[in-house]
């Protein structure tokens, strides 16, 4: 995903998104039927070992993840008038968590209960459908093409980079995230925590990971359903700031219920954080610009996860677990205090939803 993210912005800009769109999800379909064949049992393999064709259908899925990102953030805005720009992120944002939650814990049923072959046909028949619903989009977000100017692709790709560069706000905005989910994320670091510190087992463990989503998809509803038409770019840094203190009350918290609690609240945040930056993005970024911005905002989202993770467990191997995920906290609160003494600008950016112009 990171290695196509740039190309992928590319050839979004240039292309019609809507057919981007299709064709990865079309892609998507063929690649998890040909998983349901092989892992599924239904086509014998050498050795009987599937692990190299699952390892190559994740990195296929990766690529065609890295033209998804952009080509959904560019038909966004030609499906969702301006004015409801704020509701849709936040719908966009509660439906995505609601299926981080289910997916695993249904496929694990599934599994449990019907086996490989029945566990692989449910992710086949899901993207068929969403294939089939994608294909039935209005006919103006079909044909919508950006541009029909094809600059070469190297001079497009620096375009973009140099329009982020250019716009401190959008900068500052996506930097924030990217170090923010770098130093506070404490995620990775969940079954180590339920182990040694809250000494609970597999179930505490599923409960703790699904606290954060569960915050995160009460606040998106709350928001989808009371969505802000305004939005200061201020309340952002103090929304980041809330995030990295409940994860400094996780890392001290040795009551279960407790760590529970601090889980959802930062959830909650997290959201609002993806609300915002969803919509700040919408309403800044030009048509012409929207997915090769988008891919790059990809490339910090997908880096800060993983890099973050990894971060996560250097650290707890360094300065051992609880202090690691202490010291995340904090360096979530440094971030946000070089940001708002370093970005001025963001701190006075206002955006009205209600405004034809940003």
């Amino acid at each position: 995903a990171i290695i196509c993210a740039l190309f992928a912005g590319h050839v979004v800009d240039i292309s019609r998104p809507h057919r981007v769109y299709i064709i990865c999800i079309g892609a998507l379909v063929l690649n998890t039927f040909a998983l349901l064949l092989v892992a599924g049992g239904l086509v014998p393999v050498p050795n009987g070992n599937v692990l190299p064709w699952i390892f190559a259908g994740i990195f296929i899925s990766g690529v065609a993840r890295s033209f998804i990102m952009p080509a959904s953030f560019t038909l966004l805005p030609h499906i969702a008038p301006r004015t409801e720009m704020p509701a849709a992120s936040a719908w966009l944002t509660s439906g995505f968590q609601f299926a981080a939650i289910t997916g695993p814990a249904i496929a694990g049923i599934v599994y449990g209960g019907f086996g490989a072959r029945i566990a692989w046909l449910l992710p086949v028949m899901l993207i068929s459908c969403a294939f089939v619903t994608l294909a039935a989009m209005r006919r103006e977000a079909r044909h919508y093409r950006s541009t029909e100017k094809r600059e070469p692709a190297c001079k497009s790709i620096v375009a973009g980079w140099k329009f982020i560069l250019q716009s401190r706000t959008l900068l500052s905005v996506m930097a924030l995230d990217m170090f923010a989910v770098l130093f506070g994320g404490a995620v990775a670091m969940l079954p180590a925590y339920a182990d040694q510190v809250l000494h609970t087992g597999s179930e505490g463990l599923g409960a703790l990971r699904a606290a954060p989503a569960l915050g995160s998809i009460v606040m998106a509803l709350l928001l989808a359903l009371r969505p802000m038409k305004t939005l200061r770019a201020s309340t952002l840094l103090w929304v980041v700031a809330g995030f990295g203190v409940n994860m400094i009350g996780f890392g001290l918290s040795t009551v279960f219920w407790v760590s529970m609690l601090f889980l959802v609240i930062s959830g909650a945040f997290d959201s609002v954080s993806m609300v915002m930056r969803g919509t700040l993005m919408q309403l800044l970024i030009p048509n012409a610009m929207r997915g090769r911005v988008s891919a790059i905002n990809s490339m910090f989202i997908i880096s800060s996860n993983e890099l973050g993770a990894f971060e996560s467990g250097v650290a707890a191997k360094i300065f051992g677990l609880v202090p690691s995920v202490v010291l995340g906290g904090i360096g979530t609160l440094v971030v946000v205090a070089i940001t708002a003494w370093k970005s001025p600008g963001l701190r006075k950016t206002v955006v009205d939803a209600d405004k034809t112009n940003p």
